[in-house]
């Protein structure tokens, strides 16, 4: 087993224990080292790779931030492995758009009309009116936009999908937009689909959401194939 499997495991143990919580310190690389095992050396390659995937964060210093700490953010290492396989051509942008059509509609579907921040939702919006905003500003706020829709499904492991999706989205659909003319009139429409989703979602019409929202995605993978 590999150095920092023997760490993971130690910490995914100790949750699971409940000896461990979100927020707590780990001990520190001497402690580690001789309780599993393992050199020091080790014990620092495993946190560094830990670190990337989201599973704690480390500070220097002596206030009460520093330190090894569990966040248990998965959605970190979930969108950095996302990346990688976009990067490598092993997932296409038509892959990544199928997911988010079965993830989103499938979200607006369960969703609870109490079930997220719509005043968020529609500040998002507003910012993405201003017409001096850039396309990757608008880009990385529409894939915001998509996240807080998505919270409605009150679902949290669709939430870490979803967070973990959503620069990998921003990223995506900004290299796609980048060969489109007329960019001010696509943003106008895609800002008026979104209000729309956004109105059905709020009232109660999962079902037509999760329609305008299939539609949304398809719509604008179509047009920035075609350029």
């Amino acid at each position: 087993m590999k150095a920092h499997e023997t760490v993971l495991q130690w910490v995914t143990g100790e949750l699971a224990a409940g000896r461990l919580h979100v927020g707590d310190r780990l001990p520190g690389e001497r402690v580690l080292s001789q309780e599993l095992a393992i050199s020091r050396s080790a014990v620092r390659e495993a946190l560094r790779v830990l670190e990337v995937l989201g599973t704690i964060r480390s500070a220097t210093g002596s206030g009460p931030n520093a330190g090894t700490i569990i966040t248990a953010t998965p959605e970190q290492g979930l969108s950095t492995a996302l990346g990688l396989q976009l990067a490598s051509r092993q997932v296409s942008a038509e892959d990544l758009m199928q997911l988010r059509v079965l993830l989103e509609t499938w979200c607006a579907r369960s969703a609870d009309p109490d079930g997220a921040d719509w005043e968020e939702a529609e500040r998002l919006l507003d910012r993405m009116d201003d017409p001096g905003l850039d396309r990757a500003a608008f880009l990385r706020l529409d894939a915001e936009f998509h996240a807080v829709c998505a919270s409605a499904a009150r679902n949290p492991l669709v939430s870490t999908l979803m967070d973990a999706l959503r620069l990998t989205i921003a990223e995506q659909t900004r290299a796609r937009a980048e060969r489109i003319e007329g960019w001010a009139g696509l943003a106008e429409r895609l800002q008026a689909e979104h209000r729309a989703v956004l109105r059905r979602l709020r009232e109660g019409e999962g079902a037509e959401a999760a329609t305008l929202l299939e539609r949304h995605i398809r719509g604008y993978h179509e047009r920035t194939e075609r350029g």
